[in-house]
């Protein structure tokens, strides 16, 4: 569950305990080139006040103007927009663009803490909402899970925010954890090197203290968890690689050149490690788009991360020639 959908559902437990009147929206299905993808979710005040989105903007303010003219909903059920080209323009959708919307008034809001609480441990939480009755039960969800319509069944998967953990505290990882941070990653650092953490400031990132295989045993990396290595020492890269790539990370990379990366690969070998472990290891890491500088680098990395965790083949990287050549990599 990204920060968002949580302010959403924060707010609306808020508003709720306030005594005010609380609508969730959710996008349910999308035709043509609508601008926001089922599960899209707000919570909408009986004053108007929103917060998150299921549009460009103009269906929102088609649902602020309703609920401020007294149409307000009693039960669960669904509105679409944009069926007719004139509506998608008047909406702001892209040409052909339609939503369907589920409106649910929020009528109990005790299991908003119980979500919020369960993601927070980095669980999957999966919320059934039966459109008929009103009646909505909450179930572990596994990886992988979709928010999912049948027409009487909406069933909406939160789960934990996406984690990145770096090795290593220099300048790459300032420019890095900024981006991550962009993109809604939580992110961590650890580096036992005091010259590099005494000085460390970045704001809404986590010190993870000690070495960085203790730290990543005790971190647990999960499915939601990328980690990478980036302090060119293979005491620290190598030894927090090989508890890195036990874990169910769903991205393991170290900065590196191409033979750099052959001999830590031949390195971890004489580990713990099976080949399907060692495997896991992106390396060179990030994808080539002639990174040079601390930025284009942590550009190319946090791309090749994002691809792997859309389920994309990251297909754009360096040839042999490129990364042996590459002088940021070794």
């Amino acid at each position: 569950m990204d920060s968002l959908d949580r302010e959403v559902l924060e707010h609306a437990r808020d508003w709720f305990a306030a005594g005010r009147g609380v609508w969730l929206v959710t996008v349910v299905e999308t035709w043509g080139s609508a601008p926001r993808p089922p599960g899209a979710l707000l919570a909408l005040r009986d004053d108007g006040l929103v917060i998150g989105s299921v549009s460009g903007g103009c269906v929102e303010d088609d649902l602020i103007k309703r609920v401020q003219t007294g149409e307000r909903v009693a039960r669960p059920s669904l509105v679409v927009y944009g069926i007719a080209k004139e509506d998608a323009a008047r909406f702001g959708l892209p040409c052909g663009g339609t939503l369907r919307l589920l409106q649910e008034p929020v009528t109990d809001a005790g299991w908003i803490p119980e979500v919020l609480e369960r993601t927070a441990r980095h669980e999957l939480v999966a919320r059934t909402l039966d459109l008929e009755t009103g009646r909505a039960t909450l179930e572990p969800a596994q990886r992988g899970e979709a928010f999912a319509f049948d027409g009487r069944f909406a069933r909406a998967v939160f789960g934990p925010r996406y984690r990145l953990l770096m090795i290593g505290a220099g300048q790459l990882s300032r420019v890095l954890a900024e981006m991550a941070k962009a993109l809604d990653f939580q992110v961590y650092v650890c580096d036992p090197r005091e010259e590099y953490y005494t000085t460390l400031e970045l704001p809404q990132v986590t010190w993870l203290p000690g070495m960085p295989d203790d730290a990543i045993a005790a971190f647990r990396p999960d499915a939601h968890t990328a980690v990478v290595a980036l302090t060119h020492d293979p005491k620290l890269d190598d030894l927090a690689l090989i508890e890195a790539l036990k874990s169910p990370a769903f991205y393991v990379g170290a900065l590196g050149s191409r033979r750099n990366t052959a001999k830590r690969r031949e390195r971890l070998g004489l580990f713990e490690l099976s080949a399907d472990e060692i495997a896991r290891l992106h390396g060179p890491i990030g994808l080539h788009i002639g990174s040079r500088t601390p930025a284009e680098i942590a550009v190319a990395i946090l791309a090749e991360i994002v691809s792997v965790k859309n389920g994309v083949e990251p297909t754009q990287k360096k040839s042999p020639q490129e990364a042996d050549a590459c002088p940021i990599a070794d």
